[in-house]
C-alpha cells in the first residue's frame, strides 16, 4: 500500500481514539478505580480478544486459501492486517467502511487485486451474517431460558424477522455477489471515494469476475464456505467469555448462557448506534439494559461496559502500531 494511503487510515484512527477519550464519561480516578477493582480479570479479558481475532483470521485465511495448500501471504501477515482491519473498523463511524479498504490495499501485493478484494468482500460478508445468525440463536436460547411476556414476544419476533430476512438477503448476494455493489457504496465514503471510484472504473472487469468468485464459493465450495461461517459463529460464542470474566468480579452467581443473552442484546443495540465512531455511549447503554433485563443491576452492565471499553481502546491502539510498524518493515 501507498504511505499516503497508510497514513490517512492512520491518522483517523488516531483522531478516533483521541475523540473515545475525550468523551469518556467519567473521572480518570473513578476509571482508575475501577480498573483496579478488575484485578487479574482485567488481563484475562484482553488476553482473551488474542484468541477471538485468532478465528476470525482463520475464518478469513481460508476464504483467502479457497481450498488450496498454501498462499503467498503467511497467515500471521493475515493476523495482523484482521487486528489493524478491526482496529479502523472500531474507530471508523458506520463500522466495516475504514478497515476493508486497508486490507485490500494491503492485501493486493500478495495475491492480486481481484482476489484481494473477492476475499475481503466474502469476509465481511461472513463476518456480518454471523451476526444475525448468532441474534437468531440467541432468540432460541431466551426462549428456552426466560419467562416471555406479551411485549418481550413481540420484541423476540421482530428481531427475529429481521434477522431471518438479513439471512435471505445474504444468502442472495453470496449466490449473486456483491463487490459492484460495495464499490459503489464506498465512493461515498470521505477519504477513500476517490479511490473507490478510480478503483471502479479502472477494474470493472475485475469488479464482475470478484462476483463471479463470491457465488463460485458458495456454490462450488460450500465446506469452504461453511467452515469460514462456522469459526465467524464461534469467534462470536467466545466472545461472551469476556463478560463471563466481568461478572466474575462482581458475582459468583454466573451463567454462561445469560452471558450470550447479555453479548446479544448489547451488541444488537450497539450496531443500531453504528454511525458514532467506536459506537460511543451505545455499548455502555446496552449492556446496562441487557443486565437489566435479565434482572441484575444496571450498575453491572455500566462497569461490563467501562472494562470492555477499556479492552477495545487498548487493541485499537495495538491495531494502528501494528500499522506503524508494517510501514516501517516497508521503507
Amino acid at each position: 500500500m501507498k504511505s499516503k494511503y497508510r497514513n490517512i487510515f492512520l491518522i483517523f484512527g488516531i483522531v478516533a481514539i483521541v475523540v473515545m477519550l475525550c468523551t469518556f464519561d467519567m473521572e480518570y480516578d473513578e476509571l482508575l478505580a475501577n480498573l483496579r477493582r478488575a484485578g487479574i480479570w482485567l488481563p484475562a479479558v484482553i488476553g482473551l480478544w488474542v484468541i477471538i481475532y485468532l478465528f476470525n483470521t482463520l475464518s478469513w485465511y481460508i476464504i483467502i486459501r479457497d481450498g488450496k495448500k498454501g498462499t503467498p501471504i503467511p497467515f500471521w501477515k493475515v493476523y495482523k492486517l484482521t487486528v489493524s482491519g478491526f482496529a479502523l473498523n472500531y474507530a471508523t463511524p458506520v463500522g466495516l467502511m475504514g478497515g476493508e479498504p486497508y486490507r485490500i490495499m494491503e492485501l493486493t501485493p500478495y495475491v492480486g487485486a481481484s482476489k484481494a478484494t473477492s476475499s475481503v468482500i466474502l469476509y465481511v460478508m461472513m463476518h456480518i451474517f454471523s451476526h444475525f445468525c448468532f441474534w437468531l440463536f440467541s432468540i432460541f436460547l431466551y426462549l428456552a431460558l426466560r419467562p416471555v411476556d406479551f411485549a418481550m414476544g413481540m420484541v423476540l419476533s421482530v428481531v427475529g424477522f429481521f434477522c431471518l430476512l438479513a439471512i435471505y438477503f445474504f444468502m442472495k448476494g453470496y449466490r449473486n455477489g456483491m463487490a459492484v455493489r460495495t464499490l459503489k457504496l464506498l465512493q461515498h465514503i470521505p477519504f477513500i471515494k476517490g479511490w473507490a471510484k478510480r478503483f471502479s472504473e479502472n477494474k470493472r472487469e475485475t469488479l464482475e469476475r470478484v462476483d463471479s468468485q463470491i457465488a463460485e464459493l458458495h456454490q462450488q465450495r460450500k465446506s469452504t464456505f461453511y467452515a469460514s461461517l462456522s469459526l465467524e459463529f464461534m469467534a462470536r460464542v467466545l466472545g461472551c467469555l469476556e463478560v463471563y470474566f466481568i461478572l466474575n468480579i462482581l458475582t459468583t452467581d454466573v451463567s454462561f448462557p445469560a452471558c450470550i443473552l447479555i453479548m446479544a442484546f448489547t451488541s444488537l443495540f450497539a450496531n443500531l448506534l453504528g454511525f458514532m465512531p467506536m459506537q460511543v455511549g451505545g455499548r455502555e447503554g446496552g449492556f446496562a439494559m441487557s443486565v437489566i433485563l435479565l434482572g441484575m443491576s444496571g450498575e453491572i452492565g455500566i462497569f461490563i461496559g467501562i472494562i470492555c471499553r477499556v479492552r477495545e481502546l487498548l487493541w485499537t491502539l495495538t491495531g494502528l502500531l501494528l500499522m506503524k510498524l508494517e510501514r516501517k518493515s516497508n521503507e
